[in-house]
């Protein structure tokens, strides 16, 4: 079996598929890739399923040495690509001769980058998923360096695309946001001024949540909430009023008031803004 041995771990590079499902109700996160379409993309140009478990980088990129010969794929995040230094394509298969090392820099754009290799990264799934979830400790721990990682084995031959379109990060992240359910607990100025005023992203956020900058939310009652279910896309105004729009590894439960979700649709997105983005919320009424 193929190796990738761990020669730079970048900032934080995890490995991640598409998530542990049905297990909510347990008090276990979804986690999985922030950009689901660019782990897919990644998957299809080496001939996996689409959710098979890949690497997510995070700015800095990572660096790989190879144990036999491998395919891989680097999508998401735009970043230069070596292989034993020389240029290798980005958003394309490449394959990484025995001994070699395959390097993602540092992204030129966006966030996060993702790794596929063919037969994909084969670590013990645990509740159904290979991801590692940062706020539950579940799964591989994020990668340092000298770790192996166990690659599977390749699938059988099937015609790859050559390119895989995806859309660049952004320089403005547009949300739309489906209000409710405590759309109530803030002013009906409140809210009509969050599809106004501008934010930004904050560099605070994590695989838990996006944070953003801008004028607070102001609330219509005080007190908190009881504990509730959170979902994937809520946006959760906290004490500061500054909104938190929850990513993969949020919380299944939380007392701050969630004044809309934004649509699975639009995260991927938001994976890839970077601090200081200026941020839109465009509120959805009557659906």
């Amino acid at each position: 079996m193929s190796e990738l041995v761990v020669v730079r771990p970048g900032p934080l590079t995890t490995v991640q598929d598409l998530g542990r499902h049905g297990v909510a109700h347990l008090g276990v996160p979804r986690a999985g890739a922030l950009d689901e379409p660019a782990l897919r993309a990644a998957n299809r140009l080496v001939g996996n399923e689409p959710g098979t478990a890949g690497l997510e980088t995070t700015l800095g990129g990572v660096a790989l040495r190879a144990v036999g010969r491998v395919l891989v794929a680097v999508t998401g995040a735009p970043a230069p690509v070596r292989v034993d230094g020389r240029p290798a394509a980005w958003g394309a298969p490449v394959v990484v001769p025995d001994g070699a090392v395959v390097e993602v820099g540092p992204a030129t754009d966006g966030v996060r980058g993702y790794l596929a290799v063919a037969g994909g990264i084969a670590v013990p799934p645990v509740l159904g998923s290979c991801s590692a979830d940062l706020l539950a400790g579940l799964g591989p721990a994020p990668l340092t360096a000298g770790d192996r990682l166990p690659v599977g084995t390749p699938p059988p031959y099937r015609a790859r695309p050559e390119l895989v379109p995806l859309p660049a990060p952004p320089t403005e992240l547009v949300l739309r946001l489906r209000l409710g359910p405590r759309a109530d607990w803030f002013t009906p100025e409140a809210v009509a001024r969050l599809g106004r005023d501008g934010y930004r992203v904050s560099a605070t956020g994590n695989r838990v949540g996006l944070r953003t900058e801008g004028p607070p939310v102001a609330r219509a009652r005080e007190g908190e909430l009881p504990s509730e279910g959170m979902v994937l896309g809520a946006v959760q105004i906290p004490p500061d009023g500054q909104p938190v729009v929850f990513l993969a590894d949020h919380p299944t439960t939380g007392g701050y008031p969630v004044v809309g979700v934004v649509p699975a649709a639009d995260l991927a997105a938001a994976a890839q803004a970077r601090p200081g983005t200026p941020v839109r919320f465009v509120p959805l009424r009557g659906r």
